[in-house]
């Protein structure tokens, strides 16, 4: 039985980091844990917030979930995982230049995709259509459920118990939440509030940007090495084309791994930069004093230009086209869909078929309680584990 009571601050000894800016988020200022613990003798809270989110089932499975192809395509194209230790870096690194809690930065940027389902978005699509008369599927709401509730490493809490500065960048990166809330958010932000309208801190607002550098870049190279566009095709996009033909005109014919990895280096490295100007011209302007003052900054302070921004959705848009809607892709997609949508089907209305301790927790067949099992029971499965269901329960060979 999980421990209900409420938060009740910081318990045990403080940490004062060196060097941080006095709009940085600091763990001894930090709000605490839903459920209190002793803080830890020799890391800060949020040092352990990022060591419980390397060490959680939930990332250890995004080793085996879809970025864009599917584990079997090859072992050279991104996870969810590589992807999430590459936003990690990014983040810490920025982070560090601007005098931010690094390790703030970095629990943020490994939890961001703990919510995603196998496949990809396409796992997310399917997820959601099949489960609307009950709230529908949001990955980022998926991942507070698991940090909150569905993990069970700790013998009095549920979850991973996180500090509130972790939990509020993880809900609300990518902004304040406005309109409709997904309701495990609502849920959880009724019992400890996350102030959902507000900006969160800058280490979640550099972990968001931390996130389109990587995937814009690292989609760029495992295309390139897919073959779902050619560099003459590259040379038309934006941003990446005009440093694709500096390289070009530099160094003439590279090996290909030898020309991907100077390309995306220097587009990290431009986009990096942009990031950090940007955001330091709006920090001299703004002044914050605190970490509550970016909260009520009314605006991001962590941010591209307004240039790099648009080259940023030009290049999107490029992908777009390009790769995330590319006919192989688009086909795999469609099959991973399906198996989503008969998994999910064949599931709500024989519960029977779960594994034993998720059936223990299911109502009626079909009804709301059932399908939130299979929901969440879904949700976090690998792309492999997926398909072995599939077979399994169907007693029928899929390939993707």
């Amino acid at each position: 039985m999980a421990d209900t009571s409420k938060p009740a601050g910081r318990l045990g000894p403080v940490f004062h980091p060196p060097g941080r800016a006095a709009y940085a988020t600091f763990p001894d200022h930090s709000r605490g844990r839903l459920f209190p613990e002793p803080e830890s003798a020799t890391r800060t809270c949020y040092q352990r917030d990022r060591d419980r989110i390397l060490h959680s089932t939930a990332f250890r499975r995004l080793k085996h979930k879809t970025q864009v192809f599917v584990e079997h395509e090859g072992d050279y194209y991104r996870t969810r995982m590589t992807h999430s230790l590459e936003v990690a870096q990014i983040a810490r690194s920025a982070s560090r230049v601007l005098a931010l809690d690094e390790d703030l930065a970095e629990a943020v940027a490994l939890a961001h995709d703990l919510g995603h389902t196998p496949f990809g978005h396409t796992g997310e699509e399917a997820l959601d259509a099949a489960t609307e008369e009950i709230g529908g599927f949001d990955h980022n709401a998926h991942a507070l459920r698991l940090v909150a509730r569905l993990e069970h490493r700790y013998a009095r809490f549920d979850g991973l118990n996180l500090t509130w500065e972790t939990l509020e960048g993880l809900v609300k990166h990518n902004g304040p939440l406005t309109g409709r809330i997904p309701e495990p958010i609502a849920r959880f932000n009724a019992r400890w509030s996350l102030e959902l309208t507000s900006w969160p801190g800058l280490e979640a607002q550099v972990a968001a940007l931390s996130d389109d550098i990587a995937y814009l870049t690292h989609d760029i190279d495992d295309g390139l090495r897919a073959g779902l566009f050619s560099v003459d095709e590259l040379l038309t996009a934006p941003l990446a084309g005009p440093r694709a033909k500096e390289i070009m005109d530099r160094y003439g014919e590279l090996e290909a791994s030898r020309f991907i990895g100077e390309l995306v280096s220097r587009l990290i490295g431009d986009m990096v930069a942009d990031l950090l100007t940007e955001t330091q011209t709006r920090l001299a302007a703004a002044k914050p004093g605190s970490v509550a003052e970016v909260r009520g900054a009314g605006r991001a302070l962590a941010s591209f230009s307004e240039r790099m921004g648009a080259d940023a959705q030009a290049l999107k848009d490029f992908l777009f086209v390009h790769m995330y809607r590319h006919k192989r892709v688009t086909a795999t997609r469609n099959r991973a869909k399906a198996l989503i949508a008969e998994l999910f089907g064949v599931l709500a209305v024989n519960p029977a078929l779960l594994p034993p301790g998720w059936a223990a927790t299911c109502g009626a067949p079909a009804d709301a309680v059932t399908k939130g099992v299979v929901r969440d029971y879904i949700a976090g499965m690998t792309d492999g584990y997926a398909i072995q269901e599939y077979r399994r329960i169907f007693h029928k060979d899929v390939r993707l």
